[in-house]
């Protein structure tokens, strides 16, 4: 047993919890203090109160240039207004149908484990510990249908939260901005935090509540406890992949629809308030961008943890009743989140940004900074809770384990993110050479930016599997799967701060449309537009760590699934197993090519309206009338929420069908072709789709020589760039980011049902 007794473990994971959930309604309370106002009566006390400032010489707001303040901020509260009212009904629509199918889904699961053993309510003998019994078959079907509930609840909870604290901070980064860049990327930055660490903690809290109340029943037999607890991580992934497709499908038709027919056609700045458009892209920034990601991360996080526990339940652990070793993964995750805390105060008290070109290196420093505390907290985590040897579970036989094994196991998936992330950013950020390349390659028009691009996208996939297939091999030969799991678990341990910046990216994007449309300016705008390009490339960094961690937390849980089907090895040689290995490596380009259509197909209604309003709107083009902003939020909202059924039940249903007529082998096949395949095809539309988005703002901003000789807005080299970003936004938004959940959905939802597929399955074979 470990330094750490039971009573500390206990303690010490739920205090972290709350000081998370603390921290992050104190950054709330800050970005609170900032005055928006949605009412013309506001404004006179508000003009008022600026009159005084003047008068008595406090005034720190810089003069606008021919737009006078008060109105701006009127302005800015009502826009702010309409993109919170629309994002607050799509959300709650979506959830409407996820409620339908989550209910469905939790009785299929019900059904599907308790005819396992035809719903007995006798002992049965532990499957790894044959001389012991364990609680009944039906046990497990109730207990992991709750804890599927549990997922699926907290995994809409961090959407919703997420979205609320984004449409609340994008119009008051706005008006700080009025003050200074500095002002207005910690209000961007808090803002993040706040969904960061709501997440985080939440999610490690809510598992954590889980866990000690299936004890009260459970109480000796960990095996079920454990096997019970899978379902918390297929709750929380099912209700991430309709979200990051539904919020995907969204924001690109709108963002399509938008930039085609205002940018291309029409010649008009991305964000003008005359496009009918504008408003249903800058809703699409926070249910895609903001909830879809924020359900998508608590999936990456709520497997790897219940992967590591599964494993680690019949391990030592386990039959050593270890509480504080078991509670090896939670006590990361809870030292990950004191350590994002301290990294965060760099963003926000140590650092003054006082231009613009200061905000990328300090979202960059905050990876690294966080990487390195990380890697002595993960030491003091490790020799502090586990014993200094053990034994671990390892398909059939025992692996003996030293604790500094675990410690390199975890540090090897902390740094992989770190190459990973840095990588990402060297491929989509026009401050080097590949993204310059594909905004050159616009001289010639989009064909050769498009080639480019997608060349682009095939290379920055090279580096990112090196680093995961090291961490996979360095993991596995010192731990086994408990190794990768837990090499999963560090790298989603910094999962705090990669939320912060990865909010912190659609709220400066919000923060820069909202800029636009009220009129602030040109030295406003530039500001914000800088919070967007460094925000541009973090969000490729969030999603590049999304992706890597889809990658171990799938290995993991594929390692877990063939453990639980009983299956001794996976031989490729054998015909049903490579029958369902290439299946499963043509699944993830299925699924893009419905997602990308369904992109396709709602951008198509989209254009026709834009087009239908400009043409028929009298004065619509000159600004003397206001567009119909409703019916394009209309289009996008029914448009993804029609579209997002089809890819989702292919998802679902895959499994499934694999393991029920073809058996368990076909479905380990299955998997391990959907993981080679699916993280690839992510790593390249993600990368691709970001660079092309980067390469266009490269020439927007016209910061060197060579941008502006590709320049101004409105050239043949910048609409080239548009078309090329028109493309990639469903690659990077959708069908990139959608990827790394099917192969984790995939791998969590074969973990649960392996007890039916094992029983009842191989119908065919």
């Amino acid at each position: 047993m470990g330094v750490l007794g039971e009573a500390a473990t206990q303690a010490l994971i739920p205090i972290a919890s709350l000081i998370g959930i603390g921290f992050a309604l104190l950054q709330w309370y800050v970005v609170s203090k900032i005055k928006v106002f949605s009412y013309s009566e506001d404004y006179a006390s508000y003009a008022d109160e600026q009159l005084m400032q003047k008068q008595n010489g406090e005034e720190d707001e810089e003069e606008e240039e021919g737009v006078d303040g008060g109105v701006a901020a009127a302005k800015c509260g009502e826009i702010q207004n309409a993109i919170s009212v629309g994002a607050q009904s799509f959300l709650f629509t979506q959830y409407k149908y996820l409620g339908a199918f989550t209910l469905t889904f939790s009785l299929v699961i019900f059904l599907f484990l308790g005819s396992v053993k035809r719903f007995s309510t006798k002992s049965e003998p532990c499957t790894y510990t044959r001389d012991k019994l364990c609680k009944p078959a039906l046990a497990n079907a109730v207990f992991s249908t709750m804890s599927f509930l549990l997922g699926a609840l907290t995994s809409v909870l961090s959407g919703y939260l997420g979205m609320k604290i984004a449409t609340f901070a994008n119009a008051r980064t706005t008006l700080e901005a009025r003050k200074g860049v500095g002002s207005a990327f910690r209000t961007a930055f808090r803002s993040g935090a706040v969904m960061g660490f709501l997440l985080a903690s939440n999610g490690l809290l809510v598992l954590y509540i889980t866990i000690n109340v299936f004890r009260l029943y459970y109480k000796d037999d960990w095996e079920g406890l454990f096997e019970s607890i899978t379902g918390y991580g297929l709750g929380g992934s099912s209700m991430a992949l309709f979200g990051r497709v539904g919020g995907g499908i969204y924001t690109k038709a709108a963002d399509v629809g938008a930039d085609l027919v205002g940018k291309v056609e029409r010649n008009i700045p991305e964000d003008d308030p005359r496009n009918p458009a504008v408003i249903a892209d800058n809703v699409g920034d926070n249910v895609g961008d903001i909830a879809g990601m924020g359900s998508d991360l608590f999936g990456s996080y709520a497997e790897s943890s219940c992967a590591a526990l599964f494993v680690a339940s019949i391990s030592s652990f386990g039959t050593d009743h270890d509480l504080s070793a078991i509670s090896y993964p939670l006590l990361i995750s809870a030292m990950g989140i004191i350590v994002c805390l301290i990294t965060t105060l760099f963003a926000t008290n140590f650092s003054k940004i006082k231009n613009n070109t200061e905000i990328g290196p300090v979202l960059k420093r905050q990876i690294l900074i966080s990487t390195v505390l990380m890697t002595v907290g993960i030491a003091v985590v490790t020799f502090l809770a586990l014993p200094a040897s053990f034994t671990l579970f390892n398909f059939g036989s025992a692996k003996n384990v030293r604790n500094w094994h675990l410690f390199f196991c975890v540090s090897i998936g902390l740094w992989a993110g770190l190459v990973i992330g840095y990588t990402t950013e060297y491929y989509t950020s026009n401050a080097y050479s590949p993204v310059r390349d594909v905004a050159d390659s616009c001289r010639t028009g989009a064909a050769t930016n498009v080639i480019f691009g997608l060349a682009l996208g095939y290379k920055s996939v090279i580096i990112p599997i090196f680093a995961i297939a090291v961490a996979i091999y360095v993991s596995f030969r010192l731990a086994a799967m408990y190794g990768i799991a837990i090499a999963a678990l560090g790298m989603l341990s910094t999962i705090a701060t990669g939320l912060s910046i990865d909010a912190y990216g659609p709220i400066s994007d919000n923060a820069g449309g909202i800029a636009e449309m009220a009129g602030m300016s040109r030295k406003i705008r530039q500001r914000t537009d800088a919070l967007d390009a460094a925000g541009n490339t973090t969000a490729a960094i969030g999603k590049g760590f999304a992706i890597g961690s889809a990658a171990l937390v799938s290995l993991a849980l594929f390692g877990a699934y063939v453990s639980r089907a009983g299956i001794t090895a996976v031989d490729v040689l054998s015909p049903k197993v490579f029958v369902g290995l290439i299946v499963g490596a043509m699944l993830p380009y299925w699924f893009s090519a419905m997602t990308m259509k369904s992109v396709g197909s709602a951008a198509l209604k989209m254009v026709e309206e834009v087009r239908r309003q400009f043409n028929t709107i009298p004065g619509l083009m000159e600004g003397r009338t206001k567009p119909d902003y409703a019916n394009c939020v209309k289009i996008s909202t029914d448009a993804s929420l029609r579209e997002m059924i089809p890819p989702g039940a292919l998802v679902v249903v895959a499994p499934l069908i694999a393991g029920t007529i073809f058996g368990v082998e076909t479905l380990a096949g299955l998997l391990a072709g959907s993981l080679v395949s699916g993280v690839q095809v992510a790593i390249s539309a993600s990368n691709s789709g970001g660079a092309w988005d980067n390469a266009k703002k490269y020439i927007e901003a016209g910061v060197s020589d060579h941008a502006r000789s590709l320049g101004p807005k409105g050239s043949d080299a910048h609409k080239a760039a548009v078309i090329g970003d028109t493309i990639g936004d469903p690659l990077k938004d959708t069908s990139g980011p959608s990827l790394n959940i099917l192969i984790k959905l995939m791998a969590v939802e074969s973990l649960v049902f392996a007890p039916f597929f094992a029983a009842h399955g191989g119908w065919l074979f």
